[in-house]
């Protein structure tokens, strides 16, 4: 039986300075938090600081979202795969300073040259997964990989199961709905992989590109992702990762899991 916390992503404040955005979070009301380490709000020592100093006066819990603007862990180029990996493991450092429940990143991506060299994206992905859940063990910070879409390495349910059966790590799924949905798999993760799932990005959008909408704004079933995960053994955070209507679509959460 499943057992779901109820979180909120920051994703909707990116476009703010950090400050707005640490201002924001206890005006949530939320007690699980999802923070963004991009944009506007990478995070440094300093700001670290100022998370844990919410954390301690409202009891906030927080997940990290590891950097996605210009990142790929398949990248042929040893240099610039060298650079990112490196901007990652400093994600997970801070991560391991606010103490998070989790640190949640994406898989690589084919590039303009992948055609060259057939398997070259999915073999560097594994490699890469692997060194960061290393890395990121050696700091005590658990990791989850999302699911995405074109033009990533792992969007599929089928993927997942091939990347699982050659992984042999402890890395987590995060569920992505809103990914899931452009390719029609949202059940499809629920019931054929709730044995990795670890994490939930809750997203809506009408099936043809990435949105982020309001929970109910978009063609999912929610009522459907609702039964489907209660039959799971899921214990982990429900991030709402919309950038609109955030209040209205927390209480929809609320309603449909809790």
């Amino acid at each position: 039986m499943a057992n779901p916390k109820i979180g909120l992503s920051m994703l909707y404040t990116i476009g703010e300075p950090f400050e707005r955005m640490v201002e924001e979070i206890p005006k949530t009301g939320a007690r699980y938090v999802e923070v963004v380490d991009d944009g506007a709000h990478v995070l440094d020592e300093k700001r670290v600081l100022a998370l844990k100093s919410v954390r301690d006066s409202y009891d906030v819990e927080y997940t990290v979202h590891a950097p996605f603007t210009g990142i790929n862990i398949s990248l042929q180029d040893k240099a610039l795969l060298n650079a990112t990996m490196k901007r990652l493991e400093e994600s997970i450092a801070n991560s391991a300073g606010l103490d998070c429940r989790l640190w949640v990143f994406h898989p690589g991506m084919k590039a303009g040259v992948s055609m060259f060299y057939p398997g070259m994206d999915w073999t560097r992905n594994l490699e890469s997964v692997r060194l960061l859940f290393k890395f990121a063990n050696e700091h005590g910070v658990k990791t989850a990989i999302e699911n995405v879409m074109e033009p990533f390495v792992l969007k599929s349910v089928a993927e997942f199961k091939r990347f699982y059966s050659e992984l042999n790590e402890e890395v987590g799924l995060a569920l992505d709905t809103g990914h899931a949905n452009l390719s029609g798999e949202v059940d499809g993760f629920l019931t054929e992989l709730s044995d990795k799932l670890v994490h939930v990005h809750a997203q809506d959008n009408l099936g043809k590109v990435d949105q982020h909408l309001g929970i109910g704004y978009g063609s999912i079933n929610w009522q459907s992702f609702a039964d489907l995960l209660k039959k799971t053994s899921f214990d982990g955070i429900v991030i709402l990762e919309s950038v609109e209507h955030i209040e209205e679509s927390m209480q929809k959460l609320k309603q449909l899991l809790l």
